[in-house]
């Protein structure tokens, strides 16, 4: 309980000091004008035993709320089997179907490996099926350091957009009972196992992307 809180504690504090440009809030506001968008990536991370933990469970109801809100057409959940055996991008998109986005506008990439991966694979995905305009969902964290890679690296404009907390606050007791194991990945290998200190980081800054 007290992991949870603090957590939740960051994300509230995040809301007030957000780190980079316009606050989440005035992010979404900006791309209220312009919605719904084609697709909205969602970066993965681990299932624990099975199961969402508070962060993971965060940013599926976020993509929910910008589903069931007009802010996007479709979703694209990302994540490959990374440091527990279970495929992330499938795994997300198993708990936002129960939650109300239909299948036919969900994507999945079981690609990635690293934050920057989840956005380059997924927009690449994205944009070979004829979208034309993205958007990021994610913690405030993430979304700025994705910032400066999707400035750098994507032709396109990438939208950020983190979480706002009070939209998703009244269904943080929801917890759908999906069949995880349909997800565990055949003859998983842990990230550290395959990659040292020095490539993980190189992932994560997103040069392992050829």
């Amino acid at each position: 309980m007290r992991k949870i809180l603090l957590i939740l504690s960051v994300i509230l504090l995040s809301q007030s000091c957000y780190l980079f440009g316009p606050s989440p809030k005035k992010r979404l506001r900006a791309v209220s004008k312009i919605k719904p968008v084609d697709v909205v990536i969602v970066p993965g991370l681990p299932l624990y035993k099975g199961t969402w933990d508070t962060l993971l469970k965060t940013r599926i109801l976020w993509s929910v709320y910008l589903y069931k809100h007009g802010f996007t057409k479709k979703v694209l959940y990302s994540g490959n089997a990374v440091y527990t055996k279970w495929m992330e991008g499938k795994a997300m998109a198993d708990y936002a179907a129960k939650l109300g986005v239909k299948r036919e506008d969900i994507l999945i990439d079981t690609i990635a490996e690293h934050s920057t991966e989840n956005l380059y694979y997924g927009y690449n995905m994205a944009k070979a099926k004829g979208m034309q305009s993205f958007a990021v969902a994610s913690d405030p964290f993430q979304c700025a350091m994705l910032n400066r890679f999707a400035k750098k690296k994507i032709k396109d404009k990438i939208y950020l957009l983190p979480v706002v907390f009070d939209s998703i606050a009244a269904n943080f007791n929801v917890n759908p009972d999906i069949d995880t194991s349909l997800n565990i990945s055949k003859n998983f290998v842990p990230i550290e196992e395959k990659e040292n200190y020095k490539s993980r980081m190189n992932g994560t800054r997103g040069k392992n992307i050829k």
